[in-house]
């Protein structure tokens, strides 16, 4: 049976495509895939086509990636089938076909991570307690205490019994082998960091050991301990330590790559805070490449340092990354189209509207009022007595009618200065709705951002309380 619809893709794409449709159940076409035979969809050009698609061709319509850069009449011409340009991102094919998808399921991943509180012997129990079960909620599993070179960590065994009563599993992070030794007979979960020589601290308890090289670098080091720990029946994670951007930080992965190829059953844990603290760049791309690499290399544990001002929500991130890896990798696609909560500054689709769409709906309104919008060429404010159009906010002020109505301007104003933080940055922007920042800036979806008590003064116009 000729399909009504065939679906011209390459091969990174391919899987993804085809679940995303078989997602949309029963249809009222019917529908198949072709691999064009190259990597990236996009990259398919018409003499690829025409040298590739078969003929004649098996469907009523050929439905190409958006981002093609092909002659869709020419096509059309030398296949005399008609051709045409999907979206540009699969997530918006659902829409683009005329029904909703299923969205991307995050709710499972293979990574545990372990949110260290930095500080832990200066901390009263009360805050201990509470940074505690803000890391929860951001998406640890476990929670770290660290300890201080030279401070005496008095609460150590009353810290661990309160993080259990709480329904938390605790790790401990010392240098020091007594303080580890009574955190192990205190029942923490698990001891950071030990060797093939202090192997002996988690005897007779049941702390699981994080075992790292006995000197820097020294993976041999590392594999003995692991095989120690095995004879004599011992779980334990291994850490070759990732270290500092030109500090060794290219052989350090290394390291774990090897580490992996060597052990491929370990469990391995790596310690992100390496780059997210001691690196000037947003947390949320470092993050997203690390647990990429954790992804690929069956790293099922992270330790997160939030310490910096630029990390505040890195374990957030880091539980969102794990969640978008492991989805990916299900589906052996590419990390992208699964939510863009680690797309921060910049969104992927801005403008949902080009000039000429928004000018059509100007033409439209009937009423006095304003609606914002931005696309390509700037920010669109427009009712039915104006239309204007401009990149920064302050400039559009003399085409509003709003002289004699401070709480409509104060409104507009707001708006109008979210309108261009958007533009500015390539952010979606959605009027009366907060800008989406992703885990950097954790909101309630439903939150207003508009003037809560502008509908008095649009009354006062004639206008209805929930109008802009």
């Amino acid at each position: 049976m000729t399909p009504d619809l065939l679906f011209l893709t390459g091969h990174l794409a391919q899987a993804r495509l085809r679940r995303i449709l078989e997602d949309l159940g029963e249809t009222a076409f019917t529908w198949d895939i072709l691999d064009i035979g190259v990597q990236v969809a996009a990259l398919m050009t018409e003499a690829i086509i025409l040298r590739r698609l078969p003929r004649p061709v098996q469907a009523t319509r050929l439905i190409l990636p958006g981002r093609a850069g092909v002659d869709l009449e020419r096509l059309t011409a030398a296949f005399g089938v008609p051709f045409e340009r999907g979206p540009e991102e699969l997530a918006d094919l659902p829409a683009y076909l005329g029904r909703g998808g299923a969205a991307p399921d995050l709710s499972r991943h293979d990574v545990r991570i372990f949110a260290e509180i930095v500080d832990a012997p200066l901390l009263p129990a009360a805050q201990l307690l509470a940074r505690a079960e803000r890391f929860r909620a951001q998406g640890a599993d476990v929670i770290d205490l660290g300890c201080r070179p030279g401070t005496p960590f008095d609460g150590l065994e009353a810290a661990i019994e309160a993080l259990h009563a709480a329904g938390l599993r605790v790790s401990v992070d010392s240098g020091n082998p007594e303080e580890l030794r009574r955190a192990a007979l205190a029942g923490a979960d698990f001891l950071l960091s030990l060797t093939e020589e202090t192997l002996d601290i988690v005897a007779g308890t049941d702390a699981v050991p994080v075992l790292v090289p006995s000197r820097h670098g020294d993976l041999d080091s590392l594999v003995r301990a692991a095989e120690a720990a095995a004879a004599r029946g011992i779980p334990c994670l291994l850490d070759p330590i990732l270290e500092p951007i030109h500090f060794g930080f290219a052989t350090s992965l290394v390291r774990y790559a090897t580490l992996r190829a060597r052990l491929p059953e370990a469990e391995i844990l790596m310690g992100t805070g390496n780059l997210t603290e001691l690196t000037d760049a947003d947390s949320s791309g470092v993050t997203a490449l690390l647990m990429g690499i954790c992804s690929e290399l069956a790293i099922r544990n992270v330790l997160v340092v939030q310490v910096s001002p630029h990390t505040r929500e890195t374990v957030a991130e880091h539980d969102f990354a794990r969640r978008l890896m492991h989805a990916a990798r299900a589906n052996a696609d590419l990390p992208r189209g699964y939510g863009g909560k680690l797309l921060q500054a910049h969104d992927r689709t801005p403008f949902v509207q080009t000039a000429a769409d928004i000018a059509a709906e100007a033409q439209a309104v009937r009423d006095a009022n304003y609606r914002i919008a931005i696309a390509p060429d700037g920010i669109h404010i427009f009712n039915s007595a104006t239309h204007a159009v401009g990149r920064e906010a302050l400039a559009l002020y003399p085409a509003l009618d709003v002289a004699t109505d401070g709480a409509h301007a104060f409104y507009l104003g707001t708006e109008l200065m979210k309108a261009e933080t958007a533009f500015a940055l390539g952010k979606r922007y959605v009027q009366d709705a907060p800008l989406d920042w992703g885990c950097a800036a954790p909101r309630d979806a439903a939150a207003p951002t508009r003037l809560a008590e502008a509908g008095h003064t649009l009354r006062a116009k004639g206008a209805k309380p929930d109008d802009p």
